[in-house]
């Protein structure tokens, strides 16, 4: 392909983009700021998001959706959850343009309950080949070209397998999987758990307690994403455990960094309004306690999650709550693991 479009301009899109540019391929960068635009057209550099991480000459940013989309072969949108549907409604007629899309996206809409594949799915016409790209990916060190594995899922896999090659690295590693609705459960549900995480850091309750939740909380994800429709085997790999792990134990995680800060008490409206960027996290704890209520599953970790954001409980008798609960058997109500 000689040009790829990716939409947002925050850390991961831009280290996207600076995946694909460094193969020599034209990448268009639709921002919405143009102090954001101005510094990566002139200065190589996205001070605001990457700092100190020298641009590929042949990523260029824009405000301009024309000009963003013109003669584009793929577009990876990589904007906040809440954003896409009223975004791509407004880009319908450029997008349609264009055959291939990937979502780079790790949450639910909380309007809908639908995923950002759901969306681009049902907005896109049929015959336009809709991918996934998730797995433990901290910008900031794809973008310094640090090993990172991840996983692109899409239904057909000779389509999956091209944009595959298209933007795997020797840094980058790209596996293929044919369970894009997976995929993203997976990512949304880890930014719910990875913010519990932060929350048991920042009371300083221990490894061990941290590893507990980390793994109850891989069967809460799987647990819902089996009902969704998800194959129990992503919940395993890299979009699943992967993503997981790393998001649950990596300073760099912005829904761990909010756990973590409302653990040492801080409020959530004062944590939100000095981050630049989304905790996606905080929205979907929403979704996902509505998701886990309509499939009638359990889903102690994430509900406590929404008490605490939602309800302003105390964390420590959020805690509580969660050590009371009667004792059970490992995999109860677990059908896959029976």
């Amino acid at each position: 392909m000689k040009k790829i479009t990716v939409v947002g301009g925050g850390s991961w899109g831009t280290a996207l983009g600076k995946v694909l540019a460094s193969k020599d391929i034209e990448v268009s960068l639709l921002v919405r700021r143009e102090v954001v635009c101005d510094s990566i057209n002139k200065e190589k550099e996205n001070p605001f998001y990457l700092p100190g991480i020298k641009l590929p000459k042949k990523l260029k940013a824009t405000l301009d959706p024309e000009e963003a989309f013109g003669n584009s072969e793929a577009v990876f949108w990589v904007v906040p959850s809440y954003a896409l549907r009223h975004l791509l409604e407004g880009l319908k007629s450029l997008a349609k343009r264009i055959k291939y899309h990937v979502s780079a996206i790790k949450g639910i809409d909380l309007e809908t309950g639908k995923t950002p594949y759901n969306i681009l799915t049902e907005l896109l016409p049929e015959g336009y080949e809709v991918m996934v790209l998730g797995g433990p990916s901290f910008a900031k060190e794809v973008a310094k070209e640090l090993p990172t594995a991840v996983v692109l899922a899409g239904k057909k896999e000779e389509e999956t397998k091209k944009i595959q090659e298209l933007i795997a690295q020797p840094y980058f590693r790209v596996y293929r999987s044919d369970d894009p609705l997976g995929v993203e459960i997976a990512g949304a549900i880890k930014n719910v758990i990875a913010i519990a995480s932060g929350i048991c850091d920042g009371l300083q309750l221990g490894l061990n307690a941290r590893a507990s939740l980390i793994t109850r909380g891989l069967i809460e994800m799987i647990r819902l994403g089996i009902k969704m429709g998800g194959q129990p085997s992503t919940f395993y790999g890299l979009a699943g455990l992967g993503d997981l792990v790393l998001t649950c134990t990596g300073a760099l995680s912005r829904n761990y960094q909010v756990g973590y800060r409302i653990g040492k008490g801080e409020k959530l409206e004062d944590i939100l309004q000095n981050l630049r960027e989304v905790a996606e996290g905080v929205k979907t704890s929403k979704v996902v306690r509505s998701l886990a209520r309509h499939f009638k599953i359990e889903m102690p970790i994430c509900e406590e999650v929404y008490h605490v954001l939602f309800e302003k409980e105390n964390p420590q008798k959020c805690l509580k709550r969660l050590l009371s609960r009667s004792l059970k058997k490992e995999f109860e109500n677990l059908d896959i693991l029976s």
